[in-house]
């Protein structure tokens, strides 16, 4: 489906992450006619992890991305890497007819190779992205610490209990100078990071594998048949295979993923540099997000800021001030930050599926599409790189597994599903006052 041709290049987002990139490399615009063994539309993780992949595995790869590289939720988010993989309880279900008892295995491994992919191509390829160890999963009543312990037990029977903590209100106290929690898991499993210079990174680990990166660069259109191709306003990437990998961004294919998937608003602030109050408040430099539905998330920068996301607009529209919507919960959070100046405030639209279930498939022979992560899509995007390489080169296990979940097509997508989402959310945070 015809979209919009691109007026002019595209300017990152005002973000903390856009302030303190370590690579501005500005990748041509496509003219003219290329041709590789795979076209990638979309330059954020998925694109770009399923680029290293596929380049390391051989092939020749183009990626074709819109505005720049890390431009949408990929280069935006909160930067934490955890194991809180999306939509875990509806694949338990759908996928134990396909692999039976094995699916709690199954499921558990996948929630920390994102870690592993991670942490490998940061060292092989020599990424500067702030990366660092440490997670706490806060807890703000007794109900949660339950959910807190189940997964400490759980963590136990796989062989991780060596990573994970449960803390009480008193440990808190040593974590974070904070009144709000009362326990928390700490994780030394999970990570956080500057997510616009890994996505950087990795791109430019992709180039020198003798991927090609196009940017400012629409799709406008999908040619499907034996000799697929994507068509731009001034080029043509012709391929024998396709991956569509815009998530949430992209309104291509709307035919078969139309109704599909939703962009959910979330909205992130960065203060001022905190100095010696930074120590104060997190001496452990943790990443830090609750138990609730609708949750707050946050961590110290790599020079000393707070930076500090929460309360996800499913309406579908940005925010009009997310600064002032998210300093009362940063003053909450910490009262020795009242006042505080906030120097950066931006938005990020997360990719939204119904059932959370990462979204996998096939529009034609070989025309491949992966896309939304729901909220956790930094390790998620990665797990599914690396099973959309897998599957491009012939190995399809993976990929059956989760191609064969069967997904909410909501009718009238743009006019219902949004308000269904927003619906949904309302009944969540229902729940949560009476658990």
């Amino acid at each position: 489906m015809n979209a919009a041709v691109n007026p002019g290049p595209a300017q990152r987002s005002a973000s903390y992450y856009t302030a303190s990139l370590n690579d501005a490399t500005q990748y041509p615009t496509l003219k003219g006619t290329v041709k590789v063994d795979v076209a990638i539309i979309g330059g954020g993780f998925t694109g770009v992890a399923s680029a290293v992949e596929l380049a390391e595995r051989g092939l020749k790869v183009a990626i074709i991305e819109t505005n720049r590289i890390g431009w949408g939720a990929s280069g935006r988010n909160g930067g934490q890497v955890t194991g809180s993989l999306s939509g875990d309880e509806a694949m338990r279900k759908q996928m134990r007819d396909k692999l039976g008892d094995d699916v709690d295995d199954f499921i558990w491994h996948l929630r920390w190779r994102g870690h592993q992919i991670i942490e490998q191509r940061v060292e092989r390829y020599g990424i500067d992205c702030d990366l660092k160890r440490g997670h706490l999963h806060a807890a703000m009543k007794a109900s949660h610490m339950g959910e807190l312990r189940a997964f400490a037990a759980e963590a136990e029977r796989h062989g991780m209990g060596d990573q994970v903590e449960l803390l009480d209100q008193h440990a808190m106290r040593e974590h974070l100078q904070s009144p709000l929690y009362l326990g928390a898991l700490k994780n030394r499993r999970n990570l956080h990071l500057h997510p616009l210079n890994l996505c950087l990174g990795e791109a430019r680990a992709a180039h020198s594998l003798g991927a090609l990166i196009f940017e400012n660069s629409e799709v406008l259109d999908i040619i499907h048949g034996d000799q697929p191709a994507v068509v731009t306003a001034h080029g043509r990437v012709e391929a024998k295979q396709v991956l569509l990998a815009g998530d949430v961004y992209h309104k291509l294919e709307q035919r078969q993923l139309k109704g599909k998937i939703f962009p959910a608003m979330g909205g992130i602030v960065t203060t001022a540099p905190l100095g010696e109050l930074a120590a104060q408040i997190n001496p452990q430099d943790l990443a830090v997000y609750d138990c609730r539905f609708v949750l707050d998330y946050y961590r110290l920068t790599a020079d000393g800021r707070l930076l500090f996301g929460g309360g996800a607009n499913y309406s579908g529209r940005d925010s009009r001030d997310i600064a002032g919507e998210l300093r009362p919960c940063i003053e909450r959070t910490f009262p020795a930050l009242k006042g505080v100046p906030i120097e950066f405030q931006w938005s990020c639209a997360m990719g939204i599926v119904v059932n959370r279930i990462p979204q996998l498939g096939k529009l034609s022979d070989n025309v491949w599409y992966c896309q939304g992560y729901s909220g956790h899509g930094i390790a998620t995007s990665h797990i599914m790189g690396e099973i959309m390489a897998e599957a491009l080169t012939g190995t399809l296990e993976k990929f059956d597994t989760f191609a064969g979940c069967k997904h909410i097509k909501v009718p009238m997508g743009d006019v219902l599903g949004n308000p269904l989402l927003a619906a949904g959310m309302w009944y969540y945070q229902m729940l949560e006052k009476l658990r």
